[in-house]
């Protein structure tokens, strides 16, 4: 995949969004939804490749120190944790998040929970989660995986997979189908805004989907090899 897709996917999904990119997506036959993650902290729409990390349960009294990764994540990226869903510890908190922002990762999607969250708040870091408790996950949880395929929900992400997230919550794009998303979020979004014109024009809703055919695009889904 080329440096310019990627910058350019980027843009693309920053500006338009999770529906337009889940829209895409369904063109293709792609799922790529993250389930049940919420938005916690932070605002807008961001977008960028993934850097996934996967962690697995420790029994009582088997040490486990915190995970030691953030120092080597990239700038724009988009720090992926899978947790397995776990909601009685924590991988995720203030300390991180500073580093974070210093670091200028986009944002982080965790399958389980964050804590700390009205530090994360303040300093207006983007986090997406199952909620936030307040139990470390030190001596309970450690990182075992470092930049391989994580499992959310019923999502394989790998890394390099862009991810786009935002107040609807968080969707990954296989590397592999970049480019043609990035066409199709464009295709979405146009026609999209040209039903908005024409509705606030006073087109009633379902003549302005059939001149630009709405229904028709959404109707010719295809199996991506």
């Amino acid at each position: 995949m080329a440096r310019i897709d990627v910058d350019l996917a980027v843009k693309t999904f920053s500006e338009h969004g999770t529906a337009a990119v889940s829209d895409a997506m369904d063109l293709l036959g792609l799922n790529g939804g993250l389930e049940r993650l919420t938005r916690m902290s932070g605002e807008g729409t961001k977008a960028g490749p993934a850097y996934t990390l996967g962690f697995e349960t420790v029994s009582p009294g088997v040490p486990a120190p915190a995970a030691e990764f953030i120092d080597d994540v990239p700038p724009g990226s988009v720090v992926v944790i899978a947790n397995r869903g776990r909601t009685h510890c924590t991988v995720w908190g203030d300390i991180l998040t500073a580093v974070a922002v210093r670091s200028g990762l986009a944002g982080t999607v965790i399958d389980g929970c964050c804590r700390d969250l009205d530090d994360i708040r303040a300093l207006g870091y983007s986090v997406w989660s199952l909620g936030a408790y307040m139990k470390s996950g030190k001596n309970r949880v450690r990182l075992v995986t470092r930049q391989e395929p994580v499992e959310i929900g019923d999502t394989v992400v790998h890394p390099g997979d862009l991810v786009c997230a935002d107040g609807a919550g968080a969707i990954a794009v296989p590397a592999a189908h970049v480019t043609e998303v990035t066409g199709n979020v464009l295709r979405v979004a146009g026609m999209e805004a040209a039903v908005r014109v024409d509705v606030a024009a006073g087109t009633p809703l379902r003549e302005a989907r059939r001149l630009h055919g709405y229904n028709q695009m959404s109707l010719r889904p295809r199996k991506a090899t």
